[in-house]
Order: C-alpha cells, then sequence, then structure tokens
C-alpha cells in the first residue's frame, strides 16, 4: 500500500494511475487519509467463462468460416 498526499496525487497523476494497476494508494490531505485507488478486480469476460464452457475445439476462424456460408446461404 502506498500512502500520498493530494499535491503529489495532482503532479503526478498518470503515474499513480499506473501504479494504481498493481497495489493500492491512499490519498492523504493534512495526514488524513481522504481516499483510496485500487486495482479492479474484475475479471474479463473471457477469463470469467474459462473453465465454465467447455472447449469444444471450435476456433475463431472456425466462426468466421461458418459464418460466411451462412452469408453465401441466405443471399
Amino acid at each position: 500500500m502506498l500512502q500520498i498526499t493530494t499535491t503529489e496525487l495532482k503532479k503526478n497523476l498518470s503515474k499513480y494511475l499506473t501504479l494504481a494497476n498493481k497495489d493500492e494508494i491512499i490519498i492523504t490531505r493534512n495526514g488524513v487519509p481522504i481516499a483510496q485507488i485500487t486495482p479492479l478486480k474484475e475479471k474479463s469476460l473471457v477469463n470469467k467463462l474459462t473453465g465454465i464452457i467447455p472447449d469444444d475445439g471450435f476456433t475463431i476462424d472456425d466462426a468466421k468460416e461458418e459464418r460466411l456460408l451462412d452469408n453465401e446461404n441466405n443471399s
């Protein structure tokens, strides 16, 4: 956990937003904690589905080919 002042945050916002991806940051004013920046805990949709949907070997290329065939058949 990193603790910084509001002034330091204003001066180097980009730096601290990058650091917030990995660690919690506490922002203080006059030595008193007033805010907290934390890394996002939410996983991407792909990571959430990994292990939930069985791997049937269907690839992105297979999906593209299937879509092209459907378009040809519907034309």
